[in-house]
């Protein structure tokens, strides 16, 4: 249910290792997982898992955290036993994704769990504005009321299960669809596609629909201002009498023309990488 457990469980697959069944699973936020296997209690976790078991981390780590690793400790019936190196491959969508953000003047934050040397290695390669790290799963929200108190709308983006209360605080919530159904549940929009640039495409559409809908206002408003009072006979000391046949089509007429100038969403491709390519030309232009 966690990106890096996704990422554990992959590697093991790819080198043909046996995973032997994990039985009496439970996840405690900010300390990790914590499974049955084989009879022994495996536990899985960051720092405050050590800090935890009142222990010392394993020696030679500080090498790893240098190369902005993130570190997992593995601990067996209670003691530390080992520890898994991650790194944090980003992909190239998502500098995509962070230059059209900017490109459309969005201040991007990043919230993390993650070491602070971690965050910010991420950080300067996509070009992150701001990044708050080491911050605790229920601390998530109150990061996000932070930023809503500086007077921004904030629109949060989440896959994971300690994402859930901060989605639910945002103004916007948006649950990456391969992400657990807590996070989907607690989100407004749900993305069907893991590629970070599908957030621009939901920024697209709704910028897209709400001209869409001003565009109908304005129609129906000067529409109405003019066949209403021609209906009502304000022309006819002239002797101009709109016909109740010429009205009923016109009502009509007025509904076709709203209802097609609303399909012609359906035109607009909102794939991620046509998203992002737009609003980067566009941008350029």
């Amino acid at each position: 249910e966690h990106p890096l457990a996704r990422a554990i469980v992959r590697a093991a697959q790819d080198r043909s290792l046996t995973l032997p069944r994990a039985t009496d699973f439970t996840s405690e936020p900010a300390l990790g997982v914590t499974a049955t296997m084989d009879g022994d209690e495996i536990r899985v976790g960051g720092p405050r898992l050590v800090e935890s078991l009142g222990q010392k981390e394993m020696p030679d780590l500080e090498g790893w955290r240098d190369d902005g690793a993130i570190i997992l400790h593995i601990a067996i019936a209670g003691r530390i036993a080992g520890a898994f190196k991650l790194a944090d491959e980003i992909r190239p969508e998502s500098r995509d994704a962070v230059d059209a953000l900017h490109a459309l003047g969005i201040h991007v934050a990043m919230i993390t769990g993650d070491a602070e040397p971690v965050a910010h290695a991420v950080a300067r390669e996509l070009g992150i504005d701001q990044v708050f790290a080491g911050v605790r799963p229920d601390d998530k929200s109150e990061k996000v009321a932070e930023l809503q108190g500086e007077g921004r709308r904030v629109a949060m983006v989440g896959d994971g299960v300690n994402d859930a209360p901060a989605l639910a605080k945002a103004d916007v919530g948006i649950a990456i669809g391969a992400g657990t159904d807590v996070a989907i549940a607690s989100a407004g929009v749900i993305l069907a596609s893991s590629d970070p640039r599908s957030v621009l495409s939901v920024i697209e559409l709704s910028r897209r629909t709400y001209r869409k809908m001003a565009q109908n206002l304005w129609w129906a408003a000067g529409y109405n201002l003019v066949s209403v009072p021609l209906a009502a006979g304000i022309l006819a000391p002239i002797g101009f009498v709109l016909p109740m046949s010429v009205g009923a089509i016109l009502m009509s007429l007025s509904t076709i023309i709203v209802a097609a100038n609303a399909q012609l969403l359906r035109r607009l491709e909102l794939t991620p990488e046509n998203s992002a390519r737009r609003i980067l030309r566009h941008a350029q232009d």
